[in-house]
């Protein structure tokens, strides 16, 4: 072999040998596995620069090569393209997959929880704490009478579009967006079985919830609420005043009330039904759904009377008899007075 081929040889060795050391540190820095503690989450605002973008990645401590992720950024104009949305960081991506899922804009979903609150701006507040969209934002739609009024309900009404349950979405989802989902899920909750239901018990769908709004006021426990229904069902069937004692403090607009005395019961609103006859005009809160399957399904029974139990475990006594309702509300009174809640 002359000098000359072996040189050349030589050469070409070096030059492979560099090229694979290279190679190895380019897949070290795009393609190495990334080492969270565990799956977490990277929220990229509509707000968010390159520099914030760059933080959030650093702060992620899950050994993200920036090195590599600044000459993407460069190559495809990342921070030019900038995509708002939640994106995972788990030990089966790298860098050049997280970078990806950046720019391609492969944002993970969340789950959404609805909850079962006092009111709709109680509800603005748990949303917005889920998702990109501020409480304002929210409040200010769940308030808006065109959304109100295209959405098919008024303003006493309008907590019944809110069916409690969890909910994939995406984390930017638009409030506009927000409202199309919240309808759809209603949609889908009063399925033909629930419709037909109300139908039976001679209900509409909104005094359905409004119903179970009381019953869900009035007990946290599930095994009661089927009872609770069927009591104010005999009720609104033979002509008697509610008299719930949440729909008044619900009137008082004071939920701190622990105790309802008779200058509650004097308060002028079409929601105090110790005045009003009937269902109040609209929900006293959003209903969970086992209220509202329990007022769906009602127990029947004779019941007319119910009084919180003396022992304070939050279920009731029944009654048929007006002279069996007092003794137990004496029983429940004394024991208020014996400790003091007025």
């Amino acid at each position: 072999m002359t000098t000359k081929k072996r040189t050349i040889i030589i050469i070409v060795a070096a030059l492979l040998a560099i090229f694979a050391v290279a190679a190895l540190i380019v897949a070290n820095m795009f393609c190495h596995k990334l080492s969270p503690r565990e799956t977490t989450y990277i929220y990229i605002d509509d707000d968010d620069d390159i520099d914030s973008v760059r933080t959030k990645l650093s702060a992620a401590d899950a050994n993200i090569s920036m090195k590599a992720f600044d000459w993407l950024v460069a190559w495809k104009h990342y921070d030019q393209h900038i995509r708002v949305g939640r994106y995972e960081v788990s030990k089966s991506k790298s860098t050049l997959d997280l970078f990806r899922d950046l720019r391609n804009h492969n944002s993970q979903p969340i789950n959404l929880v609805v909850p079962s609150v006092r009111t709709i701006d109680i509800m603005a507040g748990r949303l917005a704490r889920q998702l990109m969209i501020d409480s304002a934002t929210i409040a200010a739609k769940f308030h808006d009478q065109n959304t109100i009024k295209e959405l098919g309900y008024t303003r006493e009404t309008f907590p019944a579009l809110f069916i409690p349950n969890t909910y994939e979405i995406y984390w930017e989802t638009s409030v506009d967006k927000l409202m199309e989902r919240l309808a759809k899920e209603n949609k889908a909750f009063w399925n033909a079985d629930r419709t037909a239901l109300a139908s039976q018990i001679g209900l509409t769908k909104n005094e359905v919830v409004t119903l179970a709004s009381i019953v869900d006021s009035e007990t946290a426990n599930n095994g009661e609420k089927a009872r609770i229904a069927g009591l104010y069902m005999n009720r609104l069937h033979r002509g008697i005043l509610l008299q719930s004692d949440p729909t008044v403090i619900f009137a008082v607009g004071d939920f701190s009330i622990r105790r309802v005395l008779n200058k509650h019961l004097q308060t002028e609103s079409p929601y105090n039904t110790y005045r009003v006859a009937g269902l109040p005009p609209g929900p006293i809160r959003i209903p969970s759904i086992a209220g509202i399957d329990a007022v769906l399904t009602y127990e029947h029974n004779d019941y007319i009377y119910m009084c919180a139990k003396e022992d304070f475990s939050g279920t009731h006594n029944f009654a048929v008899s007006y002279a069996d309702h007092m003794a137990n509300a004496r029983r429940y009174i004394n024991a208020l007075n014996q400790r003091g809640i007025k």
